[in-house]
């Protein structure tokens, strides 16, 4: 992924998003709009979304990030954007 027009995004969100599919659900969000990363959750009890790909479908997984799966509670997302690295081809769920 060297395209100018991919982009890397890094979200941390809060909120009861643990033991709510939160993780399972985004990487099938995540995989319909074609992007690429993974899904992981944290000691904190936040979990950590890195995906990569076109600016308009990582703005369409923010958006996504915001509200979760009907079983969670969001309450903060931090964004981050960043340079694509490009080593990423699949979008993937760490356990």
């Amino acid at each position: 992924m060297t395209d100018n027009s991919l982009k890397r995004v890094e979200i941390i969100v809060t909120g009861i998003v643990q033991g709510v599919f939160f993780r399972a659900s985004t990487r099938d969000y995540a995989t319909r709009l074609n992007l690429v990363g993974t899904v992981r959750n944290l000691r904190d009890g936040t979990v950590e979304i890195i995906a990569e790909g076109k600016e308009e479908k990582l703005f369409n997984l923010i958006g996504y990030a915001k509200r979760g799966p009907p079983s969670a509670k969001v309450y903060n997302i931090d964004v981050k954007w960043k340079e694509p690295e490009g080593k990423l081809n699949v979008f993937k769920l760490i356990y």
